[in-house]
């Protein structure tokens, strides 16, 4: 067998380990998609009226419903970060990786299954999340193309952010850190477009809305839904994920082969 066959193959066992670790703890795979919905249900049923005047040709709730989902699927992004960081810090702290370290296994499978095992589970989420919305009435005009498009897009930032979170549990000293330190994201998230209109913030708080990775992925992910024009923010959302996952995939690797594993509590 050749060296990337090798890979590949180490990559699906480490892939099912994380997938069974999944179903091993479902309280987690719960919180994490159940927390998109329950923010759904809260945005749309408690704010939206107030949030969704002046959006479009129509207003409230419907308007809010359909401006507000894009920031809601990346809510779903944010929060598996969240719990993929954890269990990487549970690995780090248990021992595990200093034993795969032994083993003749590839060093980047290890990683690998961490990332898939993540992004099935955030496919899954967003999934579950457009269900719900076009129950309650979310209205797209997007075609397939857009659809696949717009998925797309959220996959591929949600493997830069994968990537970050592994690099972030590696480097985390104790599992309550790892859970901590991604939280830094839920809240680029909320100071973004994903549930206001940035022209509606003050100007030093709207120029930085306007500029970080968060605002162009969910103006991509809503033009391409609502078949609006997309303009520049797709290259912005494909530049800032392309370069959040090379820069987090060096520093997780970086980690992976100096970083001792913390002793167990």
């Amino acid at each position: 067998m050749t060296t990337l066959a090798y890979t590949l193959s180490d990559s699906r066992v480490m892939l099912r380990r994380n997938l069974k670790h999944q179903l091993r703890y479902p309280s987690m795979t719960v919180m994490l998609v159940g927390l998109p919905i329950v923010l759904l249900l809260l945005f749309v049923y408690v704010f939206g009226g107030q949030l969704g005047a002046g959006l479009g040709a129509h207003e409230g709730r419907s308007a809010y419903l359909d401006y507000v989902v894009p920031g809601l699927l990346l809510i779903t992004v944010a929060s598996v970060v969240q719990g993929t960081s954890i269990m990487v810090a549970m690995d780090m702290t248990g021992g595990i990786i200093d034993r795969f370290r032994t083993m003749a296994i590839a060093r980047a499978s290890v990683l690998t299954g961490h990332v898939l095992g993540s992004l099935i589970q955030t496919l899954a989420g967003i999934g579950i999340l457009i269900g719900v919305a076009l129950g309650i009435g979310f209205h797209s005009s997007a075609g397939p193309l857009h659809w696949f498009a717009a998925i797309g897009i959220l996959a591929l930032f949600a493997v830069a952010l994968i990537w970050l979170a592994v690099a972030l549990g590696l480097a985390a000293k104790s599992v309550e850190t790892a859970s901590n330190t991604p939280m830094i994201l839920l809240l680029l998230l909320f100071l973004s477009s994903g549930f206001v209109q940035t022209q509606t913030m003050p100007g030093g708080l709207r120029q930085f809305a306007e500029y970080q990775p968060f605002t162009p992925v969910a103006d991509t992910v809503r033009g391409l839904l609502t078949n609006a024009a997309v303009g520049d923010h797709a290259i912005a959302a494909i530049a800032w994920s392309i370069g959040i996952a090379v820069v987090a995939y060096l520093w997780a690797i970086h980690l992976y082969n100096t970083r001792r594993a913390a002793e167990p509590n």
